[in-house]
């Protein structure tokens, strides 16, 4: 293999869609993500099942499944749950856990958001966990969720949101862009609920929680710099007030985030 030398290394890197940033940035922490506690557990998971636990026939989409913890969880109640991700790395990762629990109506596929390989009304069910905040055209990907749902089928969407205060907004948004290269956006609950509805998504119910993020274990789950974990301290240090009460930063650097988990029906039409 010839190597670049850097003006050409950094042409090539310039030139990669966000997608291909993506898939490239998490291949290599696949197993992180697999084995994380935060993700494979929570009032947000049980939340998913409650809604699938009697769709004994249901077609159903894990959009964006990461390390496949709603995938694991649903496939028991279901006929097939399709995974889908970016990155060829974590399907793979799916695929293989899927087959260790006897998981057999798990199949993966790989795509983005915003342009699925899905025919309209596919699935009964949407589902999707702490993936919008990737996606490069998160409502493209909200319109493409709705288009492969049958009409008065259901959704759930669980991700991690914004402050609707800009100054803890921004707070956030640094500190995850630092954490996260392939961070887009954390979106406020307004902003949520806009979007949605121009989609053609009907909220039915909507929860709320706050998790703790142990500052060690959340910047090595996605391989942070030293640089970049000293630069999010460094933002923490400098803090408002405001932004620590509201984030209840640590000594650490541990701090809380919030996370909605939003039930929806496909509208008809």
């Amino acid at each position: 293999m010839v190597a670049l030398s850097r003006p050409a290394a950094l042409a090539a890197a310039m030139t990669r869609t966000h997608h291909e940033f993506v898939s490239d940035h998490y291949s290599p922490r696949a197993s992180a993500y697999l084995t994380s506690a935060v993700h494979a557990s929570g009032a947000d998971l049980d939340a998913i099942e409650a809604v699938v636990r009697r769709a004994t026939g249901a077609q159903v989409l894990d959009l964006g499944c990461g390390g496949g913890h709603v995938s694991y969880r649903v496939a028991p109640h279901v006929r097939q749950v399709v995974a889908v991700d970016l990155s060829e790395a974590m399907l793979a990762e799916v695929a293989q856990t899927a087959a260790a629990r006897g998981l057999s109506n798990v199949a993966v596929q790989q795509s983005p958001a915003e342009a699925l390989p899905f025919p309209d009304a596919h699935f009964d069910i949407v589902l999707s966990r702490f993936s919008c905040h990737h996606w490069h055209g998160w409502e493209a990907g909200l319109r493409e969720a709705a288009r492969v749902l049958k009409p008065g089928g259901k959704a759930v969407f669980a991700d991690s949101i914004a402050a609707a205060d800009p100054l803890i907004d921004t707070h956030l948004q640094a500190i995850e862009l630092l954490r996260d290269v392939s961070h887009v956006r954390n979106y406020t609950a307004a902003e949520w609920a806009a979007a949605l509805g121009r989609a053609g998504f009907a909220i039915t119910a909507w929860g709320a929680r706050r998790l703790r993020m142990e500052f060690p274990v959340w910047i090595a789950r996605t391989g942070t710099s030293d640089v970049h974990a000293a630069a999010i301290r460094s933002l923490q240090a400098g803090a408002s007030p405001e932004v620590r009460e509201y984030l209840a930063i640590g000594d650490d650097g541990s701090f809380d985030i919030e996370e909605v988990i939003i039930e929806t029906a496909r509208t008809a039409g």
